[in-house]
């Protein structure tokens, strides 16, 4: 009961908890130690819990299935390379699984049969090297004891090296290795059966595989995939034409060079320059370059010199010359643009993203090109870094003044150079400023 004074009337200064009821706890608020907690929390903490389960169930199954999708990714692209021989001889009655195989099987003969030449020309060139070894440490013995007054021998030289410790534990770690690099050859086999399989697949149910996709598309997005795939089957097909047709040039030149100075297998060799030095672009000249000039240097070191000329004159007709004629038509990317997704291409999947870097990159060119909108560029001397005369800007947004104690701080006026078209404006900013009262 509420506390009175001596006339009967309530005390005003009596606490409010005595004079009002408790109000009541609202809905999902604890109101003692034995309160239940709300019933969203459990479910909410179990949807958490699934989530977090099924992400580390994903990222489990995305890194033991990584080798899997590159290997599509890779058999999807030689697909797409193939698509435009396999659907012409389609077009001309012939089944597509049955074009699909013969195109496969041209590829295979002709790179089996290339990997057996350059095998066998490795094979023989390193024996030849190693029974020539003996002559060539002579000649550099002699060499230094002309020069520097030694007294050098082959038999103690061959002793040391014998003897020595890097060569003991080079033999030891290539004879550990043996069994590795036999795990690597087979599974490299494996790789390259997956991607071999698949690309046929790809190849021969083209039409089924397209229509499998667009059929859970609506209408609209179907013309649009349909765009995408046709903008990749004809950069993928133009990359390996115009690199085909660079690859034949450069093979014909370096076979003319390396026949004139008589160093053995030219054929082979120029073949093995042509198609590395295509498909590794910028740097592939220099890399193939390598092989002939140490062939090279086993008929005369002065041709290993004249062949390291030509591969770097070589290199700079094709970039300057050649390159831009023939691939402006097919994939017109800048050198820039092709070395960096090279390099970005090796970085992420190795030598595989080196090889599909370019179509790759050639056909988001192409997409953005097609949907991306472009605006003409202003006539601005800028555009071409031309300088303007006089001060920056002074010639093309006009020169600017600055009034008697402006801060520097603030903007400038125009001077009056800059046209009739800024006077009015200028003259009844100025009337505006003058008719203002000063402020208090």
């Amino acid at each position: 009961m509420a506390r009175t004074d001596e006339t009967g009337q309530a005390d005003p200064q009596a606490p409010a908890s005595d004079t009002a009821a408790n109000p009541r706890p609202e809905a999902g608020q604890a109101t003692g130690p034995g309160a239940r907690m709300p019933g969203w929390l459990p479910r909410s903490m179990v949807f958490t819990l699934l989530l977090v389960g099924a992400f580390q169930l994903g990222s489990w199954a995305f890194h033991q299935l990584l080798g899997l999708l590159i290997n599509i990714l890779i058999a999807f692209f030689l697909a797409l390379a193939i698509e435009p021989a396999v659907s012409r001889m389609a077009a001309r009655g012939m089944r597509r699984g049955l074009a699909a195989f013969l195109v496969f099987l041209g590829l295979v003969v002709a790179t089996s049969g290339f990997v057996t030449l350059l095998g066998s020309v490795l094979a023989e060139q390193v024996i030849k090297i190693v029974e020539d070894f003996p002559a060539y440490l002579d000649s550099v013995i002699n060499w230094v004891n002309a020069h520097f007054n030694t007294e050098l021998k082959r038999v103690d030289v061959q002793e040391g090296l014998l003897r020595s410790a890097w060569l003991r534990e080079y033999v030891e770690n290539s004879a550990t290795g043996v069994l590795d690099v036999s795990a690597q050859v087979l599974g490299g086999l494996f790789q390259l059966l997956t991607i071999t399989l698949f690309s046929f697949y790809f190849a021969a149910d083209g039409p089924r595989l397209r229509r499998a996709i667009c059929s859970v598309l609506p209408p609209a997005k179907q013309a649009e995939v349909l765009r995408a795939w046709e903008i990749a089957v004809a950069k993928t097909g133009g990359y390996i034409h115009s690199r085909g047709l660079m690859a034949l040039v450069s093979g014909v030149a370096h076979y003319i060079v390396l026949e004139a100075l008589g160093v053995p297998y030219a054929p082979v060799l120029a073949m093995w320059v042509g198609l590395v030095s295509q498909f590794i672009p910028t740097i592939g000249t220099y890399l193939a370059g390598a092989l002939p000039m140490l062939i090279a240097f086993t008929v005369d070191p002065w041709y290993a010199l004249w062949v390291l000329i030509f591969v770097v004159v070589y290199q700079q007709f094709e970039n300057y010359l050649l390159q831009p004629k023939l691939t402006a038509r097919t994939v017109d990317i800048h050198p820039a643009v092709a070395f960096g997704s090279v390099i970005a291409g090796t970085a992420l999947l190795g030598a595989v993203g080196a090889l599909i870097a370019i179509p790759a990159v050639a056909t988001l060119q192409a997409f953005l090109g097609a949907y991306v909108k472009r605006y003409d560029v202003t006539d601005d001397p800028r555009v071409e870094g031309h300088r303007t005369r006089g001060r920056p800007g002074g010639s093309l947004v006009g020169r600017l003044r600055r009034l008697p104690g402006q801060k520097a701080g603030e903007p400038a006026m125009a001077d009056a150079t800059d046209g009739p078209s800024q006077a009015p404006h200028r003259s009844a900013t100025s009337a505006r400023e003058t008719a203002l009262p000063p402020r208090p």
